[in-house]
C-alpha cells in the first residue's frame, strides 16, 4: 500500500470524524433551544398560609431538606456534596435569596426545574436533581413547594460550582443525555387501581424519588424509569439500596401493613426487628416520620404491591482453601464481639437488637451492606416514635480487614443462613470498601 494511498485513508477517516462531531454538536444546540412542554401560570401565585403549609408538608415528603442543607448548615441553603460516579454535584440554595437563592424565581420558573429539568436561565440541570422524577409532580404541589420556600429566610449562601468530569456536566453532555431518557410528564392516574393506591403511586415515583436510589443505572447513569425499584448499588458511598421486588432482597409484599407504616413512621419495627440504616435512616429521619397516616398507607399499598421478582445473582467464585479456616475464625469473633447483643444463635432482642438468623441485610448477594455497618456501626433515625434507638458501634478500628471478612463469612453462613452469592467474604472486598466516603 502507497503512502499516498494511506494518506488519503487517514485524511478521509479524519473528515467523517469531524462531520460526525459536527453533527453531534448541531443536534445538541438544537436539543439546547428546543423549548420543552411547560405549562405556564395564566396569572401570578396567590401565596397563602394554607398553601405555605401544604408546601411545607409536599418538602418534607420529597425530603428536600436532605440535599439542599450542608451539614451544619441553614436549612434549604445549600452546599451539601451528593457524590455521584462522575464527580460531586452541590445542592443548591432554595432559600429567596434574591442572589444566590429562588428570590428572582417566578412560580413558571419552579416548575419548568421541576417539570423540565431547565433553571430559570434555561440552563440545564443535572439529572442528579431528580427531575426524572419530579417530573410527576402536579402543578398545584410545584406551587406549594414554591409558596413554602418563598416564605424561608433568605440565606445569602453561594452556590458551589459542580465538580464533575468532563464532559458530564457540560450543556451538550446533559442535552444528549436528555434526549435519550428524559421525557417530561406529569403523573397519570391508573384508573384499573385505587384512589389510595394512586396516592401512593404519586408519592412514591414523584416526590418521593425513591427509586433514584432502588434502581440500577446505566453506564450513563440513567435507570429504566421511575417504576423500576430492582435495586441499585449507591456507588460512590458504599451502600446498596435492595431491590423491593425481591424477596431475598427488601420487598415487603408479604409485611403486614401496619409494620411497614411503623417501619416508615419511625424507622424501626418489632415484629420484622429491622432498623433502617444508612442512606434510608437519613429518608426516614427527614422525611417519611413526618407524613401523614393516610399518605403511609397509600405509600404501604403501592409498595406491597410492586410485581414480585428475584435479583440476579452474580457468579458464584470458587471457594478458597483458607474458606473454613476463616468461617471458623469469623465464629471465634462473633462470640467475643457479637453475642452479648445479637445472641449466641444470631436470635437477637425484640425491640432492641436485630435478629441475624435469617436476616435479609446479611444474605443478600450484595454485602456491601453488612460490611458497611460492622466496618461503621449501624444507627437507626432517632424519630419522634422511636426518639432513643439502640445502635451500634463501629469496629473498622479494632477488627482488620482479615477478621472483618472472616466474620462477615461466618455470618452468611451461620444459623442456616444461605446467602444468596458467595458466603465467603475476601479481605478485598473489605478494602474496596473502605475507599468510599463518609457524608
Amino acid at each position: 500500500m502507497s503512502r499516498r494511498t494511506v494518506s488519503w485513508r487517514w485524511a478521509r477517516g479524519l473528515v467523517l470524524l469531524l462531520l460526525a462531531v459536527a453533527m453531534v454538536a448541531a443536534a445538541a444546540i438544537w436539543l439546547l433551544n428546543r423549548p420543552d412542554a411547560a405549562e405556564p401560570s395564566s396569572k401570578p401565585l396567590a401565596i397563602t398560609p394554607a398553601l405555605i403549609e401544604r408546601g411545607a408538608y409536599l418538602a418534607r415528603a420529597g425530603n428536600c431538606m436532605g440535599c439542599h442543607t450542608q451539614r451544619g448548615g441553614t436549612a434549604y441553603a445549600g452546599g451539601r456534596p451528593i457524590p455521584t460516579p462522575f464527580g460531586s454535584v452541590f445542592g443548591p440554595n432554595l432559600t429567596p435569596d434574591t442572589q444566590h437563592g429562588l428570590g428572582q424565581w417566578s412560580a413558571d420558573d419552579f416548575w419548568n426545574a421541576l417539570h423540565n429539568g431547565r433553571s430559570r436561565d434555561g440552563r440545564l440541570l443535572s439529572p442528579a436533581f431528580p427531575y426524572t422524577n419530579y417530573s410527576l409532580v402536579s402543578r398545584a404541589d410545584a406551587d406549594a413547594l414554591y409558596a413554602y420556600l418563598r416564605s424561608l429566610p433568605a440565606a445569602p449562601l453561594a452556590n458551589r460550582p459542580h465538580e464533575l468530569r468532563f464532559p458530564y456536566g457540560s450543556q451538550p453532555a446533559l442535552a444528549a443525555w436528555r434526549a435519550l431518557y428524559f421525557r417530561p410528564a406529569v403523573y397519570q392516574a391508573d384508573t384499573k387501581q385505587s384512589a389510595e393506591w394512586n396516592r401512593g403511586a404519586y408519592l412514591v415515583q414523584g416526590l418521593g424519588h425513591c427509586n433514584a436510589c432502588h434502581a440500577p443505572r446505566n453506564a450513563l447513569g440513567a435507570t429504566a424509569g421511575q417504576q423500576d425499584f430492582s435495586g441499585g448499588m449507591l456507588a460512590a458511598l458504599g451502600w446498596y439500596a435492595p431491590s423491593l421486588h425481591a424477596r431475598s432482597e427488601a420487598s415487603v409484599a408479604q409485611w403486614r401493613p401496619e409494620d411497614l407504616r411503623a417501619w416508615l413512621k419511625t424507622g424501626s419495627s418489632t415484629s420484622t426487628q429491622g432498623s433502617a440504616l444508612g442512606p434510608m435512616s437519613e429518608v426516614i429521619l427527614g422525611s417519611t416520620q413526618y407524613l401523614s397516616q393516610a399518605d403511609l398507607s397509600a405509600m404501604a399499598l403501592y409498595l406491597q404491591s410492586l410485581p414480585q421478582q428475584e435479583a440476579p445473582h452474580p457468579p458464584t467464585r470458587k471457594p478458597e482453601p483458607s474458606a473454613g479456616a476463616a468461617r471458623a475464625a469469623g465464629a471465634q469473633l462473633y462470640e467475643q464481639h457479637c453475642a452479648a447483643c445479637h445472641g449466641a444463635q444470631g436470635q437477637g432482642v425484640p425491640g432492641a437488637y436485630p435478629a441475624l438468623a435469617g436476616s435479609r441485610s446479611v444474605t443478600m448477594a450484595n454485602p456491601a451492606n453488612l460490611l458497611r455497618i460492622i466496618q461503621r456501626g449501624g444507627f437507626a433515625p432517632a424519630t419522634a416514635g422511636n426518639p432513643r434507638p439502640y445502635g451500634m458501634p463501629p469496629f473498622a478500628s479494632v477488627l482488620n480487614d482479615t477478621e472483618l471478612a472472616a466474620l462477615a463469612s461466618y455470618l452468611r453462613s451461620a444459623w442456616g443462613n444461605v446467602a444468596q452469592g458467595d458466603s465467603d467474604i475476601r479481605p478485598m472486598d473489605v478494602l474496596q470498601l473502605k475507599s468510599q466516603r463518609i457524608d
